[in-house]
């Protein structure tokens, strides 16, 4: 692979967040790349410098990025250093609001969350059996579980805890941040907690509930969706009181890690 500009403009952007002289950079390309480093001329702390205000964070993001490959682009570098301060700023921003876990409005977090439900279904006597799957929509809070609902049932939180305050979190898909969608939580009074994308690792659901859950399921066979559908929800409910005051303990700790590891990813604390 040839290197081309954008490359180099991330590595003399990169350089001189480092503080790097112009000297200094353009002697570390050369001994690196030797001819194909860019003329001293062209090693300008302007060139390939994003358009948004640098912090440590986003220093410390490109220097993962060029270190995990040297042949990274500006427009990879930007994207990450966007959803790297996307995610920096709405943990800090939750964090703050919630007194790190220890507001008592914590209990009025409904964090929701789709997933698929799998089982075998035969198609006929003679034939072998092939998968079927429902999708499913979890609710849970600090208190516990509250519903799994299929989606075709199209029921909503607010009918199954009409007396309840409800502050909704839930991800960015395209369903969850529709005009109707938003329309709809406004007039039933459900205050909508936003997600930063691409950040399971950030959703209860994701790395408690569901994996909780079908780790039940494993080595099972079901005859239909409903049936598995329902081991799942026994699943669900058979998990602790105290398990689901923990995994919003943990939530408000993997925020706290998140900024600590500057907006970076992970999977297990």
């Amino acid at each position: 692979m040839e290197l081309n500009r954008e490359h180099f403009h991330a590595i003399i952007y990169y350089n001189f967040q480092r503080q790097l002289s112009q000297q200094e950079c353009l002697a570390e390309l050369l001994s690196v790349f030797g001819h194909e480093a860019p003329h001293h001329h062209n090693v300008d702390p302007r060139v390939g410098a994003p358009k948004t205000a640098v912090n440590q964070e986003n220093v410390d993001a490109v220097r993962k990025l060029i270190i995990e490959d040297r042949y990274v682009t500006y427009r990879e570098i930007e994207a990450s250093l966007k959803l790297v301060s996307l995610r920096v700023n709405w943990c800090q921003k939750t964090l703050d609001r919630f007194n790190s876990g220890n507001s008592k409005n914590v209990y009025s977090v409904v964090s929701s969350d789709e997933s698929w439900i799998y089982c075998y279904e035969p198609e006929n006597k003679r034939q072998s059996a092939v998968w079927a799957k429902k999708m499913v929509a979890t609710f849970v809070s600090k208190a516990g579980h509250i519903a799994t609902i299929p989606l075709s049932e199209q029921r909503t939180l607010r009918k199954i805890n009409p007396e309840r305050r409800i502050i909704l979190h839930q991800d960015n898909a395209s369903s969850h941040t529709a005009q109707k969608t938003r329309q709809y939580l406004t007039e039933e009074n459900v205050e909508l907690l936003d997600h930063p994308p691409y950040s399971p690792d950030l959703s209860p659901n994701d790395f408690f509930t569901f994996p909780k859950s079908k780790n039940r399921l494993r080595g099972q066979r079901f005859h239909s969706p409903e049936e598995a559908l329902d081991v799942f929800k026994n699943a669900v409910l058979d998990l602790p009181a105290n398990e689901w005051n923990k995994c919003f303990e943990n939530w408000f700790e993997r925020m706290q890690m998140c900024i600590n590891l500057h907006g970076g990813c992970f999977e297990k604390q």
